[in-house]
């Protein structure tokens, strides 16, 4: 497994996890699935460009009780191992590893239901663990349900260390959520 920048020749398995039920969002999983292939449809090329925006050019982000909130710098990456196998996504705040209380991790993923167990998970953080860094973060944060004990393992593995537990926004509906933390040691 490796991580591909999305490109429109990985699209149609792309497009095939979302259509069997994968969902690159955890917290709108069922409007995430509709409206990415809705954009596909509407326009494959800006999709994918989209999937990238290290400036923060894009659209407001709708938060799960329906609110928005300012787009960070950020970029999707996707896990392919000959076909498509999830996604790990990276946003930050230029100049400093500190995020808005709306942005409750750096680093989100999400591996198809079919390819789990495989360690694609971990070995994406891994991979784009380098990339966080040379943004200049210290660290970054990730955070998980306390019954996901699959993420947590995942986190673990690279290094993270449990912060806090602590209830979420109410845009995101109060549940409770476990904070890690991964430290960059010095260059």
């Amino acid at each position: 497994m490796d991580l591909v920048w999305p490109d429109e020749r990985y699209l149609p398995s792309y497009v095939d996890a979302l259509e069997r039920g994968w969902s690159p969002d955890n917290t709108r999983p069922e409007e995430a699935i509709l409206e990415e292939l809705a954009r596909i449809a509407e326009d494959p090329a800006s999709f994918v460009r989209e999937l990238v925006d290290r400036e923060a050019k894009g659209p407001p982000v709708v938060m799960p009780d329906g609110s928005t909130v300012r787009r960070l710098p950020g970029y999707r990456k996707w896990m392919w191992d000959g076909e498509f196998c999830g996604s790990i996504g990276f946003r930050w705040q230029p100049g400093t590893s500190a995020l808005p209380p709306h942005v409750l991790g750096h680093i989100g993923y999400a591996v198809v239901p079919w390819k789990r167990g495989l360690g694609y998970a971990t070995l994406a953080l891994k991979l784009l663990l380098p990339e966080a860094k040379a943004e200049g973060l210290d660290c970054v944060e990730l955070t998980t349900d306390p019954e996901n004990l699959a993420s947590q393992r995942v986190i673990t593995a690279n290094g993270g260390v449990l912060v806090e537990r602590f209830l979420e926004p109410p845009q995101y509906g109060d549940g409770e959520k476990l904070r890690f933390r991964i430290e960059f040691g010095a260059p």
